[in-house]
């Protein structure tokens, strides 16, 4: 069983630019086929700076830092049992291209079912701009096999 002491566990804060190839690449890996996230004039004419991120973008660069699986060694967690449970999002502005965010992820709860026969971790991330402006918020949920 997964210690609960980690609710409240608060990882080091990561810094990521968010690069403009970078958002074409994952665009058009999921299938996203909006031009506003593959064309930046047709971005800017949609209203935004530049390419905005696509919805499930911050997650991803997000698993990029390892701070993830670095907080899942230290918990004692095998990443052979893990799953990705779910995840939502919550934008208060846009993130485009060009922009430097910083991220902090809290472990929020941990919970068993099935008699402990699976777990799960909540991580809620808060994601700031270089202003230090609360930008968006996502929350996953790992679910870890016993």
């Amino acid at each position: 069983m997964i210690d609960k002491k980690w609710i409240g566990y608060t990882g080091p804060e990561v810094s990521f630019d968010i690069e403009r190839g970078r958002l074409k690449f994952f665009a058009q890996a999921i299938g996203e086929s909006n031009p506003i996230y593959l064309d930046q004039k047709a971005a800017q004419a949609a209203g935004y700076r530049d390419l905005p991120v696509p919805p499930t973008f911050l997650l991803a660069a997000d698993l990029d830092s390892n701070e993830l699986f670095s907080t899942l060694a230290k918990m004692g967690v095998s990443l052979g049992k893990i799953l990705h449970g779910e995840q939502g999002y919550t934008y208060h502005q846009p993130v485009c291209a060009g922009e430097t965010v910083t991220v902090c992820s809290r472990i929020s709860d941990i919970y068993d079912k099935k008699g402990g026969a699976l777990e799960f971790i909540v991580r809620d991330s808060s994601v700031t701009n270089a202003s230090g402006e609360l930008a968006a918020e996502f929350r996953s949920v790992i679910v870890v096999r016993n």
